[in-house]
């Protein structure tokens, strides 16, 4: 008897009766594909989770306005840092990075909108479910350290503003970004060659990373989930708590910040951005690593769906760091407004062009001191 666990995005467990079982059920059925069937009687519990409305329609519908949202946001916020602004701070280094690896998130999105509406069945082929398997979990793990290197930039530019001037270069935050590529995209590469997709005979559908084989789960996932949520998730998690909270306390009890508007303004900032981080990356890798802790114990209805939604929620981040990294700018702001400005009253505009000047120079004073208020 071969068994298998509902994997990555559920915590149920399913037998296949093996191929002998399968003779005497499905005797048309081939022997290829009998070793690649997980025959799914007496679990109609556990078949519903996968026709779910929670999968076909709640969380592809929250892709697909991530979709929407997010790759315009991106496009524009990598055109920006490209063409209208200098890469002369390590803040912007990380942030064009993070833009990038948004947008790559986004990239990979249609074909789970795709696999969850059609009731989780994957027609893109065992290679393309590897792919973007891996790709999904590597800009993830990207997102969280860059935002971790955001906020420990931050914090030595607040803490030791004089003192990290010798560390924080943008030649040290290019080889920092290097490393943090190298390191995601390191740690998928076992997802891309171990086989994601398994055939749901009573269903008639091909999951892609939903059901994975139990002897796999136990000899090899439940150790690599649980060391790269450790190190790629839960010690960012950390480091990033201990940074905001050094930068919160700094502004909050700091007497060179005389300005209380823009030590307040600076402040909410902070703990929106801290806030957003612990709330889309915190409450899935958390239910992750518990799930793979304790692994033999099995897990509720709650808390698969729990997981689920926290899924879907972790790739609102794509959205939200556009609008909280990039476009709370001034000078950010007058560059989109120059954007949309010129669109509408076009290049000649008399109107616009006083605008952008106004922006400009505006932007570049504001821009100026919120860095040096938020340490970048």
């Amino acid at each position: 008897m071969v068994n298998f666990y509902l994997g990555f995005s559920s915590f149920v467990h399913i037998q296949n009766f093996g191929q002998e079982a399968y003779s005497d059920l499905l005797p048309s059925a081939s022997s290829e594909t009998i070793n690649h069937s997980i025959l799914l009687s007496n679990y109609t519990e556990y078949i519903s989770y996968l026709s779910s409305p929670w999968l076909t329609t709640f969380i592809p519908s929250t892709y697909t306005l991530v979709s929407i949202v997010a790759l315009p946001l991106n496009i524009m916020a990598i055109i920006i840092f490209l063409f209208k602004t200098k890469l002369k701070k390590p803040a912007m280094i990380y942030m064009l990075n993070l833009a990038a690896a948004d947008l790559m998130f986004v990239s990979v999105l249609p074909f789970k909108i795709a696999y969850h509406v059609s009731g989780n069945n994957w027609i893109f082929g065992s290679g393309m479910c590897s792919f973007v398997t891996a790709a999904y979990f590597c800009n993830m793990f990207c997102s969280v350290l860059l935002m971790t290197a955001i906020s420990m930039d931050r914090f030595l530019g607040i803490v030791f503003p004089i003192h990290s001037l010798s560390w924080r270069t943008v030649e040290r935050s290019f080889l920092v970004c290097f490393l943090i590529w190298v390191t995601s995209v390191g740690s998928t590469v076992p997802l891309l060659v171990k086989e994601q997709t398994q055939y749901i005979t009573t269903l008639n559908i091909t999951t892609c990373h939903d059901v994975l084989d139990l002897k796999e789960q136990q000899s090899f996932y439940i150790y690599y989930f649980s060391i790269l949520c450790l190190l790629l998730v839960v010690l960012p998690l950390i480091i990033t708590t201990i940074s905001y909270s050094g930068i919160i306390y700094i502004l909050r009890f700091s007497t060179n910040i005389k300005k209380s508007g823009k030590k307040t303004r600076a402040l909410l900032l902070i703990l929106i951005v801290f806030c957003i981080f612990l709330i889309c990356f915190g409450p899935s890798n958390v239910i992750l690593l518990m799930h793979y802790l304790h692994f033999s114990n099995g897990f509720s209805d709650a808390l698969y769906f729990a997981y689920s939604l926290c899924i879907s929620v972790s790739s609102v981040s794509c959205c939200l760091d556009p609008l909280i990294y990039y476009y709370v700018s001034p000078l950010c702001q007058s560059y989109v407004y120059r954007f949309f400005c010129c669109k509408t009253f076009g290049h000649n505009g008399q109107n616009c062009e006083r605008t952008i000047q106004n922006s400009d120079i505006q932007g570049y004073s504001e821009s100026v001191k919120s860095r040096r208020m938020t340490g970048e």
